[in-house]
């Protein structure tokens, strides 16, 4: 697996937003439009899923319509909001060997140049809509409802699939998830041994 680290070099993909991020402040979201898709599609496949049947939409048309929007959103969330909203972006690359290669970067400087609002949607969305279906996975096998199995297989393959992507983005393309977990909690219960041994 071949990873890149943007804190090597720029990623020239965002030079031209670099103006816009020197007179935007750093609370406001920035930008309006791609938060809105951010959530449109991902919100609008959920709801679609869970009130086909009470609007009494057929089966097939529900599905393909669920279809449709978790595939707009993968593209949107993969090629368009990640490099806008949080300045990451993955993708695969092919050699001419034929080997595959996974690229996971980051704008250097991320923090200065992003929205703290558009961060905080980006990442409510990424993190709330997968785990919904999963939710809905285990309901439709809990209620023997298989037909709906398929759409919520999708939904949760593609929404998970750009929430690894843009994790491993986020901690870095060279690090194991697993030893950033390992870390965070390591530091979260030495803070909490810490704070408990100053109260004693």
């Amino acid at each position: 697996m071949l990873t890149a680290d943007a804190n090597d070099e720029d990623v020239s993909l965002f030079d031209a937003e670099e103006d816009a991020g020197k007179r935007s402040k750093k609370t406001s979201v920035r930008h309006p439009v791609a938060s809105f898709f951010h959530l449109f599609f991902r919100v609008s496949a959920a709801l679609v899923y869970l009130l086909c049947d009470i609007i009494g939409v057929t089966f097939i048309a529900s599905m393909v319509t669920v279809i449709l929007l978790l595939s707009c959103d993968f593209w949107t969330v993969k090629n368009i909001t990640g490099r806008l909203m949080v300045g990451l972006r993955w993708w695969n690359q092919v050699d001419d060997d034929g080997r595959s290669h996974w690229v996971f970067e980051s704008r250097k400087g991320t923090g200065k140049q992003v929205s703290d609002s558009d961060s905080r949607i980006f990442w409510l969305g990424l993190i709330v809509c997968p785990v919904l279906w999963l939710i809905s996975a285990f309901s439709t096998l809990f209620s023997f409802n298989i037909k709906w199995m398929p759409v919520v297989i999708m939904g949760l393959v593609l929404q998970g699939a750009n929430l690894y992507g843009y994790v491993k983005c986020k901690v870095g393309g060279k690090t194991s998830l697993k030893n950033v977990a390992t870390n965070y909690f390591g530091r979260q219960f030495l803070k909490q041994a810490l704070s408990k041994q100053e109260e004693s």
